[in-house]
């Protein structure tokens, strides 16, 4: 098996895997807001009268979006109004490329990793192409011409601004302590464990820095309660010209940076695909690899249902409560555990 064959195989998983949980994260959000407000959600759609709890609610969802009609406003510039939703999804679909699922595994005698790329500079690699991703809410709104799609959109770039600078020092504090910026290592660094029973993971080292890095990406992802951008309610947004499949690829790719946060938040903070004391257990390798894998998709899993119950149970904030929390309160939270952990790095 070639090298080129092996990675076109890996990008296809990878993407397949990703559309798949973001398909069924909609899902997940219905049923979810579903038992907070005792009902029972989605479950309508079946084949062959086959419902299934709603589980072919997310297909019949994408072909309502493929058939819908796709609007485009006269004053629109049409150009950068098409391509606007595709920079978002592109951008942040492609995070995934530098995301360890586990260990390599030896299949037809040959090691194969679990993971598309491993940059020495895989942190900074995943916030640029992250941060790419405001360019398509910028010029979704700029191109839809309407003053209330261009107020989402100055929403969400001066909000971005501000909840990037307290992420970047969260992270940092992280660096110092990992001294490393791959990912599989940063896994690795892990599955130490700090007094013999606790594990070195990044919530237990750095559990400031976790608090800082859970609620500034929450806000990146402009989902509620930082749901300003959008405000449904307000000013809807700046999509509110978009229709059909496009407004789809926006709706999809919040879901899309959802998974990417709990897939960060799993390997910056929860261990990764570690298992504690799985290495007691006298398991063969092969058995411990699989419950790894396994594992790490449980973990962000869990980070992802956790998410969306912050999303339908605080409310939205006014936005000088935003910037006032992001300025005022997380970016010198992170500043101090920066500066702390750089004192406790040099000392030890």
């Amino acid at each position: 098996m070639t090298a080129v064959l092996i990675a076109i195989i890996k990008i296809v998983v990878l993407f397949a895997w990703l559309m798949l949980f973001a398909l069924y994260a909609t899902l997940l959000e219905r049923k979810e807001s579903a038992v907070i407000q005792d009902r029972h959600g989605a479950n309508r759609a079946s084949i062959l009268g086959i419902s299934s709890f709603g589980i072919f609610q997310p297909f019949a969802d994408a072909l309502k979006m493929l058939f819908k009609e796709d609007f485009i406003p006269d004053f629109a510039d049409k150009k950068m109004f098409k391509f606007a939703p595709v920079i978002t999804f592109f951008f942040s679909a492609l995070v995934i490329i530098a995301i360890p699922f586990g260990e390599p595994i030896k299949i037809g005698g040959k090691l194969i990793s679990l993971q598309l790329i491993n940059p020495d500079i895989a942190l900074i690699l995943i916030f640029a192409l992250s941060s790419m991703s405001i360019y398509g809410v910028i010029l979704g709104g700029w191109s839809s011409k309407n003053k209330y799609a261009f107020l989402g959109t100055m929403r969400a770039t001066a909000q971005i601004i501000s909840y990037e600078v307290a992420l970047i020092f969260s992270v940092l504090s992280l660096i110092l302590v990992y001294s490393n910026m791959k990912l599989y290592d940063i896994v690795m660094f892990q599955k130490a464990y700090l007094w013999g029973w606790l594990p070195r993971w990044g919530i237990f080292i750095q559990p400031l820095a976790f608090v800082v890095f859970i609620i500034a990406a929450i806000a990146e992802t402009k989902r509620a309660p930082f749901d300003l951008p959008e405000s449904e309610s307000e000013i809807i947004g700046f999509f509110v010209e978009y229709s059909g499949i496009r407004f789809g690829v926006y709706m999809l790719t919040d879901f899309i940076e959802t998974i990417m946060l709990s897939l960060l938040v799993t390997v910056l903070f929860l261990g990764g695909w570690h298992i504690p004391f799985i290495e007691r257990a006298h398991l063969s390798v092969n058995w411990v690899k699989a419950l790894e894998i396994i594992a790490f998709q449980v973990k962000t899993f869990l980070v992802f249902g956790f998410l969306l119950l912050v999303r339908w149970t605080f409310p939205r904030f006014r936005f000088d409560q935003l910037m006032e929390l992001g300025w005022k309160t997380l970016v010198p939270i992170s500043i101090f555990n920066l500066i702390i952990t750089s004192i406790v790095v040099a000392l030890l």
